[in-house]
């Protein structure tokens, strides 16, 4: 094959792989907030707590209904809807735009991960559950990690970046 030929072929396949390169990460968040928490549920019952490293870090089975931090609770289709427009909105994004800047892109997959991994237990058990207890601050879980990882690199993006 001529060099010119390998080096469209390459071309294609690094852009396809920086195209889809959102989705496989979202994927693996999502896949890693859903084991976990499998693992919660099969060695826990709702409320059990164990020490992992006293006193500072403990594993706290929560049966979340509310939002981050508990916050309004009972209000499941206000969190659904959220959700789903949200990641709607990121998809669309990620798929319209051609050359999104590697730190945005990054940042839209780890909160459509983890959007979607809350999301899921919120349509399957109507409770997102939680389970990393810090004790200095309110339970949580990997997907709410990659949110709130994935808001803060996108705010750090608009506030220093001069590139979409």
């Amino acid at each position: 094959m001529p060099a010119r030929q390998r080096t469209e072929k390459e071309t294609v396949n690094t852009t396809l792989v920086r195209r889809f390169q959102p989705f496989f990460i979202s994927f693996f968040i999502c896949l890693a907030d859903q084991v976990t928490k499998l693992f919660v549920v099969r060695f826990f019952v709702p409320g059990e707590s164990r020490a992992v490293i006293p006193p500072a870090f403990h594993l706290t089975y929560v049966q979340n209904i509310g939002a981050a931090f508990g916050l309004f609770k009972g209000q499941q289709w206000l969190f659904l809807v959220c959700s789903i427009v949200v990641s709607g909105w990121i998809i669309r994004e990620l798929i319209r735009r051609e050359k999104l800047v590697t730190l945005t892109a990054t940042a839209y997959a780890l909160v459509l991960g983890g959007a979607a991994g809350n999301l899921i237990d919120r349509v399957r058990l109507g409770y997102v559950i939680d389970f990393l207890d810090f004790r200095v601050w309110p339970v949580f879980n990997i997907g709410d990690s990659a949110i709130t990882i994935g808001v803060a690199l996108l705010i750090w993006h608009s506030l220093f970046s001069k590139s979409p």
